[in-house]
């Protein structure tokens, strides 16, 4: 029995440095977040008690424009589900069938992940310049000038090309993750149903894409939460413009806090990221779930 209760204090011992570095890093600055969000506080002043004031300007006035940068951060979500993670699926499978220099596309595919969003957000910036990028030149190349235009400067345009340097940089990261669920399909299984005839897109329909189901939650919950929380390469193209065009909740939240010292509203912003990417999390693998 001492022994037993020794044990306990051993792994509570090693464990505890960890806990400490969760507890500091992530659960005390949620609950600060949390707590600011009551007051009407400019960061250094001080604090006004106003209880849930912040939560509802934020959703009934129209000169936050938060339900708008919601509304772009939720389309965003679904251009990643439904066209960046179709994509990666059809690379993954396509390179799990052992094609000739399988290394070599995994490399190039994924290199984007590894290069700074701020890099990425620059070369973009230097492409989709309107007198010497690289898009409106190959448009006047092949003589259609009317489609040469200021695309990160035009509001009907903006969010659509901040995407596609999300889809670039990113399809990558989940064409690897599927790729590792492919590779783990037991031959056995492919080998079987090749001999009783079945094609390649049955088997990829019945059998791949069943097997690797666990991967493909994952990577619906990180492109999702990913695109809630979306920052860096908005903030470099766009800064949430052109007349708030891109804004999403985390552009939002940056201007609440350093450009109008609205400490309170910043960490409302904060709380309901949160609680929007946990709910989503737990939507998808209910959605899942009932599937199984």
């Amino acid at each position: 029995m001492h022994k037993q209760y020794s044990n306990k204090w051993q792994i509570l011992v090693f464990l505890l440095p960890a806990l400490i570095l969760f507890c500091g890093i992530l659960i005390a600055p949620i609950g600060a977040s949390l707590y600011y969000s009551f007051f009407d506080w400019n960061g250094i002043g001080a604090k006004t008690f106003i209880g849930l004031s912040n939560y509802k300007e934020l959703f009934h006035s129209n000169a936050i424009g938060f339900m708008k940068a919601l509304r772009n951060s939720l389309l965003l979500a679904a251009l990643s589900v439904f066209l960046q993670l179709p994509l990666a699926l059809a690379f993954a499978l396509t390179l799990g069938k052992r094609i000739k220099g399988e290394r070599f596309f995994l490399s190039v595919f994924f290199m984007p992940v590894l290069i700074s969003t701020v890099v990425i957000g620059q070369l973009w910036l230097k492409i989709y310049n309107p007198d010497y990028g690289i898009l409106n030149v190959f448009l006047r190349s092949i003589g259609l000038d009317n489609l040469a235009q200021i695309w990160l400067g035009n509001k009907k345009t903006a969010l659509g090309a901040v995407f596609v340097p999300t889809l670039w940089q990113y399809v990558g990261y989940h064409m690897l993750l599927l790729y590792a669920g492919v590779k783990s399909v037991p031959y056995e299984l492919r080998e079987a149903a090749m001999l009783d005839g079945a094609s390649d897109a049955q088997i990829n329909r019945y059998i791949v894409l069943p097997y690797i189901k666990p991967i493909i939650r994952i990577s619906v919950i990180f492109a999702v939460t990913g695109s809630l929380k979306s920052f860096d390469l908005i903030y470099v193209l766009t800064n949430g413009g052109p007349l708030h065009s891109t804004e999403v909740p985390s552009t939002l939240m940056i201007s609440m806090l350093f450009l109008r010292n609205r400490f309170g509203m910043g960490s409302t912003i904060a709380v309901l990221l949160i609680l929007l990417c946990f709910g989503f999390a737990l939507l998808i693998n209910a959605i899942f779930k009932e599937e199984n």
